[in-house]
């Protein structure tokens, strides 16, 4: 995607670009905090967006807090009822939950770089 800045030290910054400002401008994403970065060239953005990781990392570890958003590892996902029906039977076939199956198929696609 084009509006994610590559990762830095794990972070990944999600980006936006002002026509009436003239300026980029992003926030840190996954974090437990607001933490906004902003520049008027790409290049620089890329600077204050590792500018700001950098400051973040280092306010959370004077406060001792952890900085990444936790995460409950439960969400809900919305495929259409055509496409779950095909899911359930998929599953079935394979004598696996359909929690398993989805499962599966997300580590897949976040781990296997030919999906991404």
């Amino acid at each position: 995607m084009d509006n994610v800045l590559k990762p830095y030290k794990g972070y990944s910054g999600y980006v936006h670009y002002s026509p009436t400002d003239e300026i980029f401008y992003g926030k840190i994403e996954a974090i437990a905090d607001l933490v906004t970065f902003e520049a008027d060239s790409a290049k620089q953005l890329r600077l204050e967006f590792e500018a700001a990781v950098d400051d973040y990392l280092a306010y959370c570890r004077e406060e001792g807090k952890e900085p990444n958003k936790p995460f409950k590892g439960v969400f809900n996902v919305r495929v259409g009822a055509d496409l779950h029906r095909k899911a359930v039977l998929v599953a079935l076939a394979k004598g696996m939950k359909l929690n398993e199956l989805v499962t599966k198929a997300v580590v897949r696609f976040v781990e296997e770089p030919a999906y991404i």
